[in-house]
């Protein structure tokens, strides 16, 4: 497999001024993680292009992604099943609503269920 080379400077592609100097664009900052009990999180069930297979959805955490993986983590752990932690959402697969609802109320999250 061929290694690809990664561009250091995207979107420009040559310059002929002998003073161009790069200007990189702006750090993006990481959010703070809100406290627990700020936090606003919606339950739902889901299984919209996935062959027919539920899976569980947790959408609604305002915070850094490494925080969000650790919360992810721990559920896929105490579900006993797998699941990915991307893009401000937790997906655990199989049907678990109630019991991740029930283990965000015992960290103190406030917890929405959507759905029926």
């Amino acid at each position: 497999m061929s290694k690809q080379k990664k561009q250091r400077f995207e979107g420009i592609v040559y310059s002929t001024a002998d003073d161009f100097e790069y200007q990189g664009g702006e750090p993006v900052e990481t959010p703070e993680t809100l406290p627990a009990n700020k936090q606003q999180l919606k339950v739902m069930l889901d299984k919209k292009m996935r062959k027919g297979k539920v899976v569980t959805i947790v959408t609604g955490f305002v915070g850094a992604e490494s925080d969000l993986e650790i919360l992810g983590k721990k559920l896929k752990h105490k579900c006993g099943v797998g699941g990915t932690s991307k893009n401000g959402e937790i997906m655990i697969q199989g049907d678990f609503k109630q019991k991740i609802v029930e283990l965000l109320n015992a960290d103190g999250y406030k917890v929405k269920v959507v759905g029926g």
